[in-house]
């Protein structure tokens, strides 16, 4: 096991109507509110209404900003950002998902930043922020206690992300009953990016990191058995909050700490949702399976594990590459039943943008990719390829 430094100081309220307590918990941090939301959904829900009703009984001003496009834009942060520091604003309240709340991470980073807030998302670490708190509708990203926020600048559709622990939010409000109404697509589109979130981590050479790994399948597991539940009854309540808890215990690092993570699969996918345009975990359910037919030969015993352990795959000990493969079928044929492509055909990517999706990606390892098997250039554009057949 690696040495780490883990800190995870936002404070999650969870359960039913605990919305109610917006209010209450937004006036600690602050008397002036941006309320930052996505689309339609938050006002026709009546959620945004009650919201709004919670932060008047507690004499908090507010302003909205929605507008928020799934693989959030800079064009809706930098006037995030100009409203706030026009109008004084101490809290940013995110209301939505992943999008919104990475969204509300960069307006808070950048509205007490005098230079451009882009530079964050280059390399730059931020050191101060705007208080920031989440009422979550989406479980997904996790960025509800994560320390990471993506953002895509339009002029080019670049997709790039900015880590550090000051990106994770004061508070996270969490009630699985404003899940209910989510789409199908969506939830598995949710479910996808949570499994992505634990392999990516579950995926290291990191030796002795035994119950990290134990958890990460522990997590997996109840993701995939709550989502075979909302196949049948999307209004299951403990289905609904396993799959939301789990959301931020995949991405707030308790499962990564002490092993080297990969994240391949992640940066080769903020190229497709960013040129595409689409759901990042429809992405990642492409991506993911292709990947892992590729690196599985480099630690046939780690994937013949997840495949045990976690797709119910019986161990083949004369051949374990086999019980390997299994288990990434397996996962695939998970991805299919709950309504996702797994393909670039049935993604709409083209196999002729391949090269150029590679070149624009964020080699996070000098000129490679990945720390599992680190990927060349090449090499990526050979996983993506795979994800055309």
């Amino acid at each position: 096991m690696l040495n780490f430094d883990f800190i995870s100081p936002t404070k999650f309220v969870f359960g039913k109507d605990v919305e109610l307590q917006v209010g209450q918990i937004t006036e600690k941090y602050g008397k002036k509110v941006l309320i930052h939301f996505g689309g339609s959904s938050a006002k026709k829900s009546g959620l945004l209404d009650k919201v709004e009703k919670c932060l008047t009984e507690e004499g908090l001003e507010y302003i909205e900003l929605g507008g928020v496009q799934p693989n959030p834009r800079d064009t809706l942060v930098y006037k995030g950002i100009e409203i706030c520091k026009k109008e004084g604003v101490d809290v940013i309240l995110a209301v939505g998902g992943g999008s919104v709340i990475d969204s509300a991470k960069a307006i808070a980073i950048g509205a007490l930043y005098d230079g451009d807030f882009w530079d964050f998302y280059s390399g730059k670490i931020p050191e101060k922020r705007l208080a920031l708190g989440v009422v979550l509708t989406l479980p997904a990203t996790g960025s509800e206690g994560s320390f990471g926020s993506v953002v895509t600048r339009e002029r080019d559709m670049l997709k790039r992300d900015c880590c550090c622990d000051l990106l994770r939010p004061d508070f996270a409000i969490m009630n699985p009953e404003l899940t209910y109404t989510l789409p199908p697509y969506q939830t598995a589109c949710g479910i996808c990016d949570i499994m992505a979130h634990v392999i990516e981590r579950y995926m290291t050479n990191t030796t002795g990191v035994d119950i990290t790994s134990y958890l990460a399948e522990a997590i997996l597991n109840t993701v995939i058995t709550s989502g075979y539940t909302l196949l049948n009854d999307p209004y299951d309540y403990d289905a609904r909050a396993n799959i939301m808890w789990a959301g931020m215990l995949a991405h707030n690092n308790l499962v990564g700490v002490g092993r080297e993570q990969d994240w391949s699969s992640h940066q080769l996918e903020h190229e497709l949702s960013g040129l595409y345009d689409v759901a990042h975990g429809a992405g990642l359910s492409v991506v993911l399976p292709a990947f892992m037919k590729y690196q599985y030969k480099h630690n046939i015993s780690l994937f013949a594990r997840l495949a045990v352990n976690v797709f119910g795959v019986k161990m083949d000990f004369e051949h374990p590459e086999k019980t390997a493969l299994q288990g990434i079928e397996a996962m695939e044929a998970y991805f299919k039943l709950l309504g996702l492509p797994t393909t670039f055909k049935e993604l709409g990517a083209k196999e002729e943008d391949i090269e150029a999706l590679v070149n624009k990606c964020a080699f996070n390892n000098g000129d490679l990719l990945g720390y599992l098997h680190p990927l060349t250039r090449k090499e990526a554009c050979e996983v993506l390829r795979l994800a055309c057949k």
